[in-house]
């Protein structure tokens, strides 16, 4: 592995949208070129005989049938609501 330069560990602070002093991109090329070549000895291992993960996609979808059913009394419900608007929960604005 070839070892990143201040200027590539700038455009990719560019890009992941981080800041990085540039009197650390040299320390933090550093950093990351040894992290990677950490990551391509893994390439090494010998994992031919290591049987592969149980994968929960693997496995059928349990379907239950699809009917009606009550939804229960609405001032039950909104009795747990620290704040509620007629019939509905009222929460505080997320996205401004």
């Amino acid at each position: 592995m070839t070892a990143l330069t201040p200027a590539e560990i700038a455009k990719i602070a560019h890009l992941a949208r981080l800041d990085v002093p540039a009197h650390e991109q040299a320390q933090v090329a550093g950093e990351v070129t040894r992290i990677l070549t950490w990551i391509e000895q893994l390439n090494e291992v010998d994992v031919s005989y290591v049987a592969p993960l149980a994968n929960p996609h693997d496995l059928p979808l349990r379907l239950r049938e699809d009917r009606v059913t009550e939804n229960g009394d609405v001032r039950a419900i909104l009795s747990n609501a620290p704040e509620q608007a007629a019939d509905f929960f009222s929460v505080p604005r997320a996205v401004e």
